[in-house]
């Protein structure tokens, strides 16, 4: 078989869930009582033992008949109802007998494939001059239960020539020197859990964000120097709960990080990073968070606003807090823009790059938040005070080895008589 001819073998089989309905039944007042089974569909040549003509059939082979059932396509084919393919979802109507075979949970790429070879067969064009297989019955293997996990721990039980099975709902595949993601295994649709950790990988695809199910995602020990944006504000925002980047070379996260606003479980130890997301506080239902071992020598202002169960932030040097060391950006009268952005997000008003330059939104999105309540942009006052990290996190891993519980935390003030305020309150509790 020439790779021609074995690029067409290849679309000639599928997996997938069949139910096979007569559409004769009713007129009999009977119903169709079967349901979805797991097969295998193969299109190939069948000889008819009393003309001895060879013709090409549709052969479907499931666990309780490997054998399978014999349909004839040339000619045959009345109608395919692809309305749902891209859900792995098809219909073919045949003409004789009166049936119709639906499919379902298929591969996407696979079923358009498989439909395009079933009007090839129907149609007759050119199959006489194709080197195809016989049709025999499928291995045990082919139609058995759809697999939901999957876990692969070297490189030589990586599979070359297979593709993963669809069903996977969890998926590890660990210690394999892989340098970027399958993009094989960004087509499981139904995948929960994503272990692609000690690997070798540098850069995610963006694609991993149409993982619509997707809530664990798990990267420890790689090479990544980098979280997509794009990811950030994928379908990732309403699915992932569970995400690992320890043990990486990230040195920031995005602004939009905290766009993940379903995160629980959040791991960055042992990484570059300079500093947390600037707006961590978004990320209301996280209770696990831990960022050992980083590079941080303060928490943004956002900070305070968490509600964790667990927060370990040991082995960063971090600064000493001193409420009276300022650096003081406002200038006076404050500009046009900075009025006009700190009304937009002071008022939450809707804005985009379709609305207004791209340099705006990305300014807007670190806009820092006064004690008073109301925001400011590029014109403010900043500082650091100490924060004792329980009380924003029931348990707490110390963070130095002088058993201290305290961390710098960034303030910011819109006006000169905010901060005068706050060290006022600073003189009369003591605080620094």
């Amino acid at each position: 078989m020439d790779c021609d001819d074995f690029r067409l073998y290849l679309l000639m089989k599928l997996q997938c869930d069949v139910e096979v309905v007569n559409r004769m039944l009713p007129t009999f007042g009977m119903k169709n009582k079967g349901k979805p089974s797991r097969a295998v569909l193969s299109i190939g040549k069948h000889v008819d033992k009393s003309s001895q003509n060879s013709s090409l059939y549709l052969l479907i082979c499931t666990a309780k008949d490997r054998s399978g059932s014999k349909y004839k396509l040339k000619e045959n084919i009345e109608k395919f109802f692809t309305w749902f393919v891209e859900e792995g979802k098809a219909t073919v109507r045949l003409k004789e007998p009166a049936v119709d075979i639906c499919l379902s949970k298929a591969d996407i790429n696979g079923l358009k494939n498989f439909l395009s070879a079933a009007r090839l067969a129907h149609r007759g064009s050119d199959t006489d001059t194709l080197t195809l297989s016989t049709l025999t019955p499928a291995r045990a293997r082919d139609v058995e239960k759809p697999k939901k996990k999957l876990t692969i721990l070297s490189k030589k039980d990586y599979p070359l020539t297979s593709n993963f099975p669809y069903s996977l709902e969890q998926l590890q595949v660990s210690y394999c020197k892989l340098s970027r993601v399958d993009m094989r295994m960004l087509s499981l649709k139904a995948l929960r859990r994503l272990d692609l950790s000690n690997n070798h990988i540098k850069k995610l695809p963006s694609t991993i964000g149409d993982l619509s199910f997707l809530a664990e995602l798990i990267l420890h020990n790689n090479h990544l120097e980098s979280f997509s944006d794009a990811l950030c504000v994928s379908t990732l925002q309403a699915s992932l709960q569970h995400l690992d980047l320890s043990q990486n070379q990230l040195k920031v996260l995005p602004a939009r990080f905290c766009q993940l606003q379903e995160l629980v479980n959040l791991k960055l130890d042992d990484n570059k990073l300079v500093r947390l997301p600037f707006q961590i506080g978004q990320l209301a239902k996280m209770r696990f968070l831990s960022a050992s071992h980083n590079q941080l020598t303060v928490l943004p202002g956002d900070f305070r606003k968490l509600s964790l169960e667990n927060l370990d932030l040991f082995g960063n040097p971090f600064t000493q807090a001193n409420a009276l060391e300022h650096t003081i950006h406002l200038t006076f009268p404050l500009a046009l823009q900075e009025l006009t952005l700190r009304a937009v997000v002071n008022h939450r008003i809707p804005y985009g790059p379709h609305i207004i330059p791209f340099h705006l939104c990305h300014e807007l999105e670190f806009s820092k938040t006064c004690d008073c309540g109301r925001a400011c942009v590029n014109s403010y006052i900043q500082t650091a005070v100490s924060m004792n990290l329980h009380l924003v996190s029931h348990t707490v891993v110390l963070v130095d080895n002088m058993g201290g519980t305290e961390a710098p935390v960034q303030r910011h003030f819109c006006s000169l008589l905010c901060y005068c305020e706050f060290m006022d309150k600073c003189v009369q509790h003591g605080l620094r």
